[in-house]
């Protein structure tokens, strides 16, 4: 069988709790670094806003408590605040003159003072994030907001309080043009369109807040005077003893010291009965502990519990880069600076060229021009896809590590798998009993599993938990004696009883050549097998092996017809690997490798233009796992392996792969739309803008309609990503 080390822990001696510096819960351990979901380069220990995108940061890692909503109450409230005053200054726009309640100069002074506080006020974010990326020399979306909204609105407000600086051909209806209900309505809109987006954002955190919510609040803590205390889980440390009663969630990583009981771990397993749980057996916070009471020692707390270590990967891949989205922020950084130029060229081009008011007709359409050219729905297109993409994987037990993974999962066509915990169940079960002439196989079962009581290893719990469950009637060993590496001798009932293998079989000079041809059939299958001697006389044999996870073969099927070459590799025996193999139809089959070996068969794929995923879980694992395209990590192995690769089963279940597959080919379709909708749309928006058809035509687009297409094309981005959902 292979065996998967753990670093030991640094424990305190049962009964004293240790001494440490205050550690923080898994929500806060990370909580006071804010980093942009578009641009997770940027990082820094306050709240802010991207100095590249202009986008809110978040917090690296959610809060267990409700999240801040500082920014949407801020925005929602300066949208319905200013809401009426849009409507007012456009409605008056529209139809004032129609009306003739007012002449035509103080009516611009009135929709002046409309506009004044949704401009200035419901605004300012906007144009501050537009001033700090012309400091930071990093053009975005707010560059073209700012631009197009400002120069709008300082031209309005000079034509209101200064229109004699306009030369005659400038008025129109008795007074100067003004187009304050275009810099108010793009407000208003742009507004619109950020409480779509961060509620969208908010929506891709539930399967964090999903996860953070497992945690218990409190832990009760047990003193060295043996007094016990509820506390805080953020006082817990390592070594602390703790009580978990019937019905509570243990609250951290650590060791059973005391009792007896049944843990439902089907949150990280997805096994739905409760595992026995008895002093020495490790507990995983936030399980279950569903009868007996419990007392513990935590051993990891606060971001290195198992729960922590998830809710840390699904926040990080929901902010690392797709190659794709790389290639957006590329495109995008040369697009803002492309559409400043094409404005300023509509502008001279209109005012040199266009017909009268030619000035007025060239500041439309630049403005237009600027604010259709907004790259939201090109910043958003595959950022969003990505969010919406991880957050939906972790409700379905599959953790991307990053975002590369999701785009390279779709292209792997060789799936290297380990055998144990991986195709296995990676824990002995007892597969059958073999009876020698005048035993029974239950008789050989019940002496065997009797003798065994005073093992702890894992092959003899296997046997003894089977006994027990067909409820044959145990007895206790006398005399018991464990050969290292060879098996267990004692006496049971006054009979002098031998179980292991043939070495243990021989120095007991039994001769077990009667059953010899059955133990080597037993082992063609890949069981393990042990012999048992009554009285010097061979009475049968017990078979033990790693039982084949029931999903596996329906995983295996279901990759096989997707076009994927299965191939095993384990540090097994080539028996036990070549017996397996056959059993899961699995053709190449590499047995006795070590992890030295599992990298090179890695290597070799690639050179041979194969695109490899390697699923493992344990240590000698985790060199093949970081050096194939996409490492899949068993959620049930260990750390390191975890630590070592992109992608991570939580439930241990191979058909995850399967689905994270699908999952990829969706999400990199997705932003393909995404991103083909963005800039076709800016493609067709850009020329109507600046007026390219206008002599054919007669087409120009209103600043006004300009922002409500950059708003509708934002929202079909967010509503086309949050299908993957």
């Amino acid at each position: 069988m292979e065996t998967h080390l753990h670093a030991p822990h640094d424990a305190a001696p049962p009964g004293f709790a240790r001494p440490h510096p205050p550690r923080s819960d898994p929500a806060t351990a990370v909580s006071g670094i804010y980093t942009c979901p578009m641009h997770p380069e940027i990082r820094q220990d306050h709240p802010g806003n991207c100095p590249i995108c202009g986008m809110t940061l978040e917090p690296l890692l959610p809060a267990t408590a409700e999240e801040d909503d500082t920014e949407l109450r801020d925005f929602s409230r300066r949208f319905w605040l200013t809401l009426p005053l849009t409507v007012a200054v456009t409605a008056l726009a529209m139809f004032g003159h129609q009306a003739g309640l007012l002449d035509a100069r103080t009516q611009s002074w009135i929709e002046l003072i409309l506009s004044l506080p949704v401009v200035l006020w419901a605004g300012l974010p906007f144009f501050v994030r537009g001033i700090r990326s012309v400091r930071t020399r990093r053009p975005n979306m707010w560059t073209l907001i700012s631009l197009g909204t400002g120069a709008a609105f300082v031209y309005s407000v000079v034509a209101t309080v200064a229109p004699q600086l306009f030369p005659a051909s400038f008025l129109s209806m008795g007074r100067i043009g003004v187009y304050f209900e275009a810099a108010a309505v793009i407000i208003s809109l742009t507004l619109l369109g950020q409480l779509l987006e961060l509620k969208a954002r908010s929506r891709t955190s539930a399967a964090i807040k999903s996860l953070l919510g497992l945690a218990p609040r409190t832990a009760r803590r047990i003193a060295p005077d043996g007094s016990e205390q509820d506390v805080e889980l953020a006082q817990i440390h390592v070594g602390d003893l703790l009580r978990v009663r019937p019905g509570e969630k243990v609250p951290v990583d650590g060791v059973v010291t005391d009792g007896n009981s049944a843990v439902d771990e089907s949150m990280l397993t997805g096994e739905p009965m409760p595992v026995a749980k008895r002093p020495g057996d490790a507990l995983i916070g936030a399980t279950l502990n569903t009868s007996g009471a419990l007392v513990m020692r935590s051993e990891k707390v606060g971001a290195q519990t198992v729960l922590a270590q998830i809710v840390q990967m699904v926040a990080a891949a929901q902010r690392t880069k797709a190659p794709m989205q790389r290639m957006a922020d590329v495109v995008a950084g040369y697009f803002v600076s492309g559409v400043v130029a094409i404005a300023i060229l509509t502008l001279l081009a209109w005012g040199l060229f266009g017909p009268e008011p030619r000035w007025v007709f060239g500041l439309i359409n630049a403005v237009a021009v600027l604010i259709i050219a907004c790259p939201c729905a090109l910043g958003l297109a595959t950022p969003m896809s990505i969010m919406v993409a991880t957050g939906k994987a972790a409700t379905r037990g599959v953790l991307f590590h990053d975002a590369a993974a999701i785009e390279h999962l779709r292209k792997v066509d060789t799936l290297i798998v380990d055998k144990t915990g991986t195709l296995t169940e990676g824990r002995p079960a007892f597969e059958r009993a073999v009876a020698a002439p005048g035993f029974t196989e239950d008789e050989v079962l019940r002496l065997g599993a009797s003798l065994d009581q005073g093992s702890e290893h894992p092959l003899a719990d296997a046997i003894v938990r089977t006994a027990r469950e067909r409820r044959l009637a145990l007895e206790k060993a006398d005399g018991f004696e464990s050969a290292s590496g060879i098996g267990v001798r004692g006496s049971v009932g006054g009979r002098r009883l031998a179980l292991g293998n043939t070495a243990l079989m021989t120095e007991c000079g039994v001769d077990v050549r009667v059953l010899g041809s059955q133990a080597e059939a037993l082992r063609a299958e890949g069981a393990s097998v042990m012999y048992l001697a009554v009285d010097g006389a061979p009475a049968g044999l017990l078979a033990v092996s790693d039982p084949v996870k029931s999903s596996t073969r329906e995983a295996l099927d279901t990759l096989r017809k997707a076009g994927i070459r299965v191939v095993m590799a384990t540090g097994d025996g080539s028996t036990t690997a070549q017996a397996v193999g056959r059993r899961l139809g699995i053709d190449e089959v590499h047995g006795e490798v070590k992890p030295a070996d599992k990298l090179a068969l890695v290597e070799r794929l690639q050179r041979e233009g194969r695109i490899v995923a390697m699923a493992g879980d344990g240590i000698n694992d985790a060199p093949a796992l970081a050096k194939a395209d996409v490492g899949v990590a068993m959620g049930t192995g260990t750390d390191v392996a975890m630590n070592s690769a992109q992608l991570t089963l939580v439930k241990g279940d191979l058909r995850g792969i399967a689905t994270a597959r699908q999952l990829s080919v969706a999400t990199v379709r997705n932003m393909k739309q995404n991103l083909l909708f963005a800039l076709l749309y800016n493609a067709l928006g850009i020329p109507i803008a600046a007026g390219v058809f206008y002599p054919a035509t007669g087409w120009l687009l209103s600043p006004m309609i300009a922002a409500l297409a950059m708003s509708l094309s934002s929202a079909s981005v967010i509503g086309n990503a949050l299908r993957l959902r």
